[in-house]
């Protein structure tokens, strides 16, 4: 794979990162309470890289072509995305001076960034379309491992800009209340958005 292929494809990649979304508003979440960006993050990552590895495996054509595994694969995704958008209406995070956040949270926020980012199905309809176009069947690498190469250049991506989105509302919101409770609310209403235009799409569908 030549230099010029990872340019490309890092610049498709990265404009789909910068445009805030679920995983944004996650980050942001985290942000409010400080010390649970980096599990945070790691979570979203987590569920990138899964979504990674199901294309590079080939088992993400065989999920795109078979409507029923498709569809359960969108609901399951949706309705967390609801669940964790109304929890976050009705508790929104909120900074706390001096809160110390144990192992056991730092757990709890891992695996429900794999799940925000795992669960989407837009992520993984997206690696389905781009990664392999990406690809050159000529090349001396692998198509699964082309498409794991691309992946990594992602998920690095993906690590400099959460990192930053949740640090800069840590930094930001954590010495204004009242704006973090309207950035918590914002979030929480974008999870629900997101989650009733996915229920929505799959009905019409």
């Amino acid at each position: 794979m030549t230099p010029s292929i990872f340019a490309a494809f890092w610049v498709v990649s990265i404009l789909f990162i910068i445009t805030p979304g679920v995983d944004w508003a996650y980050a942001i979440s985290a942000g409010m309470l400080g010390r649970v960006v980096v599990p945070a993050v790691a979570g979203l990552l987590l569920g990138h890289l899964i979504a990674t590895l199901v294309v590079a495996a080939g088992v993400g054509a065989l999920v795109a072509s078979n409507p029923a595994v498709l569809t359960v694969l969108t609901v399951a995704g949706s309705t967390y995305l609801l669940w964790l958008g109304i929890g976050m209406l009705r508790h929104p995070p909120q900074p706390r001076a001096g809160e110390v956040v144990g192992s056991r949270s730092w757990a709890r926020w891992t695996l429900k960034g794999t799940c925000v980012s795992g669960l989407n199905p837009k992520v993984f309809l997206l690696f389905l379309a781009l990664l392999p176009q990406f690809t050159d069947p000529a090349a001396a690498w692998s198509i699964p491992a082309q498409i794991m190469a691309l992946g990594m250049v992602h998920l690095l991506s993906c690590a400099v800009v959460y990192l930053l989105v949740g640090f800069s509302a840590q930094a930001v919101l954590q010495t204004r209340p009242q704006a973090a409770l309207v950035v918590s609310r914002f979030s929480g209403a974008a999870m629900v958005v997101i989650a009733v235009l996915l229920f929505t799409e799959q009905a019409i569908h």
